[in-house]
């Protein structure tokens, strides 16, 4: 029942993601500010990157059931924000409040899946809450189609502010029947009286602070800066880059020194079967996002999908990493080992961004088929990389450690979502505008209003036309340079791969021993 409860939730938070991913373009574009849509998606990775560890902090502190009503609160009131929004400014705003719900249902799903699972049973147990993903790839984009041509992005998006309370409803129900079972049973015991001062603390709270200031100032300006005209010599963009670099520091003093229940436990960082997985999570989602950020763009405008192809081709990439993944999970339940999936799926996925070099943007049946294929290798390549690396880190946890550090990995994720973003923004800025008017010669309002809005802008012009072969030219060009720096990127991840521990797998929940001091509480330096 607990599993069926996750399924139905992670069916809607995995359906609305895929369609808002969608209208959100439309939604920036009637905005008339598509070009700002890397800056939303900043904003809503750098929320993310505080709420991870601070939902697996309320969820050691206060609870599961604590955690659930946290996420519809924010993600019910993100949703309703956003639909009902009319400029750029309060469609953040909501993004921002539903990235914070979204989170936090995230780190649930992650953390009951843990508790409820073996070290041995882990990776093929975590793909169940991704398990829609291989209906929702194919259905998603008609819904969103039909949805953008009858009732408007607005509505595509509020809906959810009433489909996702009820779809909680099942893991709220099991959850209260197992809590109730175990307290007339005896197994929990009376809550201690904590002050809210001893709650300020355990929550991290200037840590959190902390966190949200460091990468807020390093990570919002760099897409803030670029487009036609460069504002790298603008106070507003050097300060806050400045400012980035003491703020970082003075994060990991209080994280190493001052922190009586800090966000990591920084003992664990010498061994490198904890740093090793997080800075794997931190530099897949970056090498990611350079060619997914503005994917759906080039496949309307370059490729000439129809909006509903387009959903479904950037789709692939979770419907094959879910099929696959799963299957993978059972192979390695056999075979108890880890590393060799690892390693494997960081080779193809460099085999992925070499070939989407070639295929960056071609409207002929040849270029359609190239993109659908790197896109699956891709995808491929996610089923055998992610989860492993994850069962990996929390191999060698303790379970009353494992929520907040799950909590750290997937922050990491979203770190690299926010950078991969920001440097994504920052790349299609500095140099589509300059591309439009290089290949649009005497057509400077043209150029101006395709990098507004290019999905809007190209539908007026037919495939083969003077105006669309410009656009393509420059677009393509632009997804060309950002698969170069993912291809770059996957150098270092194959290397530490190769580093990772190679653990063999067993029955247990953790292969923590009692008298392990890998993670240990330290007197006035605890992971609470």
């Amino acid at each position: 029942m607990l599993f069926l409860g996750v399924l139905v939730l992670s069916w809607a938070y995995g359906l609305d993601g895929t369609m808002r991913y969608t209208y959100q373009n439309y939604a920036t574009a009637s905005f008339h500010q598509h070009s700002l849509l890397a800056t939303v998606n900043v904003l809503r990775a750098v929320i993310a990157t505080v709420a991870q560890p601070t939902a697996g902090k309320i969820a050691n502190v206060f609870g599961r059931m604590e955690l659930i009503f946290l996420a519809i609160l924010f993600y019910t009131v993100g949703t309703a924000i956003q639909a009902a929004s009319s400029t750029m400014n309060t469609f953040a705003m909501g993004a921002v409040l539903y990235q914070i719900g979204y989170t936090m249902t995230i780190l649930l799903v992650e953390v009951l899946v843990a508790d409820s699972s073996s070290t041995r049973d882990r990776v093929w147990v975590s793909y169940i809450p991704a398990l829609p993903f291989a209906v929702n790839t194919w259905i998603s984009g008609f819904i969103a189609d039909h949805v953008l041509r009858t009732l408007g992005w607005e509505w595509g998006i509020g809906m959810w502010a009433i489909i996702f309370p009820v779809c909680c409803m099942p893991l709220l129900y099991v959850l209260t029947s197992l809590e109730r079972r175990a307290k007339r049973k005896g197994l929990i015991p009376p809550a201690p009286k904590t002050s809210l001062a001893e709650y300020f603390h355990k929550l991290d709270v200037p840590g959190v602070i902390l966190i949200a200031i460091s990468f807020s100032l390093l990570l919002v300006p760099l897409t803030l800066a670029g487009g036609a005209a460069s504002q790298w010599r603008q106070p507003y963009i050097l300060v806050p880059l400045v400012l980035s670099v003491p703020a970082f520091a003075a994060l990991g003093y209080w994280e190493a020194n001052l922190a009586r229940y800090p966000m990591v436990p920084f003992s664990a960082l010498k061994d490198r079967g904890v740093w090793a997985p997080l800075v794997l999570a931190l530099l897949l989602n970056l090498a990611w996002y350079m060619q997914g950020d503005y994917l759906y763009t080039s496949l309307v405008v370059c490729f000439d999908f129809s909006a509903p192809m387009a959903v479904i081709v950037a789709s692939l990439y979770s419907f094959v990493g879910t099929v696959v993944g799963f299957s993978n999970g059972l192979l390695i339940r056999r075979v108890r080992r880890l590393k060799f999936s690892i390693v494997a799926g960081t080779i193809l996925m460099a085999v992925a961004f070499g070939l989407m070099m070639k295929f960056r943007g071609s409207p002929t049946s040849f270029g359609k088929a190239g993109i659908i294929v790197c896109e699956c290798i891709l995808g491929f390549a996610g089923a055998l990389y992610p989860y492993p690396t994850q069962a990996v880190l929390q191999a060698r946890l303790k379970h009353e450690h494992q929520s907040a550090m799950l909590g750290v990995y997937l922050a990491m994720y979203q770190v690299g979502s926010a950078s991969g973003n920001a440097l994504s923004g920052l790349l299609w800025r500095q140099t589509l505008p300059k591309l439009l008017h290089k290949n649009m010669p005497g057509n400077a309002a043209l150029a101006i209003a395709t990098f507004q809005d290019p999905i809007g802008t190209s539908d007026k012009f037919p495939v083969g036309t003077p105006e669309r072969t410009a656009i393509i030219k420059s677009i393509s060009k632009v997804q060309y340079h950002l698969c170069i720096f993912g291809l770059a990127l996957s150098g270092p991840i194959i290397g530490i791969a190769m580093i990772l521990r190679d653990h063999k797998l067993n029955d247990k929940q953790t292969l923590a021993e009692e008298n392990d001091g890998l993670v240990d509480e330290k007197a006035g330096n605890t992971t609470g």
